[in-house]
């Protein structure tokens, strides 16, 4: 159904922790919305096989989100551009400032009378552009419009996915008054049922000499979303306390080379999302 207005455009400001991970700051009123136009580039890739297309995948790789706005205050321009406000509440815009992601939401009237309403996860702004006129016999409005990237938010869903987007349908069969009324109080939080995670090959103790690796592997399967696995060593018989190890996030993972003699231990943590399991601890014992 097309939409035919736009208000009730939101800001909300981001704070990460050391993984890159979102939380989300109370919404705040940007302005009054003129206009939105999204624009989404998609990343794509073609499997070919037997002489022809076998798979095609496309993913979200950005977009574009350019508003029109009546107005915009400077305090939000300071959230949005990074520009500082001095000592006289003026707006200073200089040529090293960069703003910080933040999240916009607003609504779009459908012809039905109700609304559509979203939510973009992680949008960097530009400086606004500002148009002006000189005054004529007639009226001119002279309006800024501000520009932004849209990025996939750093912080997996439940199902193991960066999500960039939120989109709903007031009116819609399973979407509930409360998720209505409380668009605006806080940015909407992707909800899935719980996922059933399930380790159905768990890794194997091993040997290796000095100088070779040994080659572990876990497999595993869930209800739903995508498997992520991270392995760790620990220094005891163990799956509790270990270490993770950088860059073994596959299903298999080979130990170092460089180990001396000795016995080590690893296991591997095989989530989805924010659901996870835990793998049997494997000994490596390795000789000379």
């Amino acid at each position: 159904m097309a939409t035919i207005g736009l208000d009730k455009l939101y800001y909300a400001k981001i704070t990460e922790n050391t993984n890159g991970d979102e939380t989300y700051g109370t919404p705040i009123s940007l302005a009054k919305a003129i206009s939105a136009e999204l624009s989404v580039e998609l990343a794509e890739a073609t499997l070919y096989a037997d002489d022809g297309a076998a798979e095609i995948i496309k993913e979200f790789q950005s977009g574009t989100l350019a508003l029109g706005i009546d107005d915009i205050g400077v305090t939000a321009a300071g959230d949005l551009t990074g520009a500082t406000i001095d000592d006289n509440n003026v707006l200073i815009s200089a040529g090293e400032d960069g703003g910080e992601p933040v999240a916009v939401g607003f609504r779009a009237k459908k012809a039905n009378g109700k609304y559509r309403y979203f939510w973009l996860y992680r949008v960097k702004f530009g400086i606004p552009a500002t148009n002006l006129a000189t005054k004529g016999d007639s009226i001119t409005f002279s309006t800024p419009t501000i520009e932004g990237t849209v990025l996939r938010r750093n912080k997996l869903d439940g199902q193991g996915r960066h999500p960039w987007k939120a989109e709903v349908n007031e009116g819609d069969a399973g979407v509930t008054t409360a998720i209505i009324t409380g668009w605006y109080t806080q940015v909407y939080e992707p909800t899935f049922a719980a996922v059933n995670i399930s380790i159905t090959g768990q890794p194997q103790n091993a040997s290796a000499t000095v100088g070779t690796g040994a080659e572990l592997s876990v497999t595993a399967t869930a209800s739903s979303g995508i498997l992520s696995y991270q392995w760790y060593s620990n220094t005891t018989s163990s799956n509790v306390g270990g270490t993770p190890i950088s860059g073994a996030n596959l299903a298999s993972y080979t130990t170092s080379t460089t180990d001396s003699a000795g016995t080590y231990y690893y296991y591997c943590v095989v989530s989805v999302g924010t659901n996870s399991v835990t793998s049997n601890v494997a000994a490596v014992t390795v000789s000379e």
